[in-house]
């Protein structure tokens, strides 16, 4: 298993990065081409008893509202029902969304319902920041969980007081994506912020578009200045997305202590470092016997049995153990040489955190 685990570092390593040019639409969007944030209130029904209890008051009011609207007027403390849960209804509502295209929904029970599997969604208005509404919801749900009770015994999977809905909600009104600002300008927005990545795509605007075509304003914002011709623009932005730049290298290192997995570019560098890595397990072991004396015949007050305690000491000083020096290298040369010592992941991602603190990688470190 060390040595399966530390051959999954090394293939997680690239190899020298190669000069590559990539797509301009890879490396981020255009200021107001986005994602709009959607959310909603309402009731899931046709539970089998598994939805909100009579002390929830806010179901027992929406369940009443819900029927009001539909003619039927219902007291407050006529309305028991177990086969309702309050929910709350999320969905992103993309750039490109038109009247009557549909989009996906999620979920989520807010009161006390144990399971909202097998239930109906009704149907629910779906707004924006703005409080609009953008698109109406409903439908049968798919939950991918459930819990069964009986006789004070419980069987659960997963969470079965979220489920989705695909394609469930309706748009009724679509979101303006506007590209070009009041200043008359576009910006291209970077998904990694970097200086010199946004200096190669200006550099491959101005050359197809020519001079004062674009400019960089910051690591992450390239201001674009569109044709004069509105109905243009849409050939513009997909010519301009077509364009293939060189993107900067990232000095990173991504270790993930959940898996034991190590992601890094092979060329990140090691300063001159001293490693010394190991480990000592210590176990303590007692064990008490009793001497329970014996006696042909008859009873003596003064015969008491004895107990002995036996302590057993035994140390573990690790096969893993490690002892190296390193001059002026990259991470890939330092996980082949600990795969060598048969140094498994999980103490690799330990050794990158220590020279990280003590300043000898030169990357950025994430731990996820």
């Amino acid at each position: 298993m060390r040595r399966l685990l530390g051959a999954v570092a090394l293939l997680l390593l690239p190899s020298p990065l190669v000069a590559q040019t990539v797509p301009i639409k890879a490396l981020g969007r255009f200021d107001g081409w986005r994602d709009n944030a959607l959310v909603g209130y309402g009731l899931v029904t046709g539970l089998s008893g598994s939805g909100d209890s009579r002390n929830s008051a806010l179901t027992r009011q929406a369940l009443r509202n819900v029927l009001s609207r539909l003619g039927s007027n219902v007291a407050p403390e006529d309305i028991s029902s177990r086969n309702v849960a309050a929910v709350v209804v999320t969905a992103r509502l993309p750039a490109s969304a038109n009247v009557g295209d549909q989009i996906d929904v999620t979920v989520s029970s807010i009161a006390d319902a144990r399971s909202i599997a097998g239930g109906t969604l009704l149907m629910t208005s779906l707004v924006g920041p703005d409080q609009h509404v953008y698109a109406l919801a409903q439908g049968p749900l798919v939950v991918g969980g459930h819990q069964f009770e009986a006789q004070l015994n419980s069987h659960q999977r997963n969470y079965p007081t979220t489920g989705r809905i695909a394609m469930g909600a309706t748009i009724e009104q679509a979101v303006d994506a506007r590209l070009v600002g009041p200043g008359g300008t576009m910006a291209f927005l970077l998904a990694e912020p970097d200086f010199e990545t946004a200096r190669n795509v200006a550099a491959a605007i101005v050359a197809r578009f020519g001079v004062g075509a674009a400019r960089v304003d910051n690591a992450d914002r390239v201001t674009i200045v569109p044709p004069s011709d509105p109905a243009a623009v849409a050939d513009r932005i997909a010519a301009i997305e077509a364009l293939t730049v060189q993107p900067a290298r990232q000095f990173r290192v991504v270790v993930n202590e959940r898996t034991g997995t190590v992601v890094a570019g092979a060329d990140v560098t090691i300063s001159p470092a001293v490693i010394s890595q190991g480990d000592i397990r210590v176990q303590v072991e007692t064990r008490s016997d009793a001497s329970q004396p014996s006696f042909i015949s008859g009873l003596s007050n003064d015969i008491a049995s004895l107990v002995i305690t036996n302590t057993r000491l035994d140390v573990d000083d690790g096969g893993d153990d490690a002892a190296i020096r390193l001059g002026s290298t990259t991470v890939g040369d330092l996980v082949q040489g600990l795969h060598q010592l048969h140094v498994g992941t999980r103490r690799m991602i330990g050794i990158l955190q220590a020279l990280r603190s003590a300043g000898a990688l030169h990357a950025e470190l994430v731990v996820e």
